[in-house]
């Protein structure tokens, strides 16, 4: 299998995830205050949103480059 075509199926695997869900979250961990042994902790969870037009434009740039790619 060439590189060209794992790329192509990258993009279709990705952008066929970004359309179904729309996005991912995780939770990211912050030192709040530190006073000697006692440290405060705070977790926060962030969501990245994905645009419904880049999971499109993925799949289909991931089609022509299956498609169009060939020697």
């Amino acid at each position: 299998m060439n590189p060209l075509r794992i790329v192509a199926v990258a993009l279709l695997i990705g952008g066929a995830f970004a359309i179904l869900y729309g996005g991912f979250s995780y939770t990211k961990d912050t030192t709040a205050v530190k006073l000697g042994n006692v440290e405060l902790s705070v977790k926060e969870t962030k969501t990245v949103n994905i645009p419904l037009w880049a999971g499109i434009a993925a799949v289909g740039a991931g089609a022509l480059l299956l498609a169009f790619g060939r020697k």
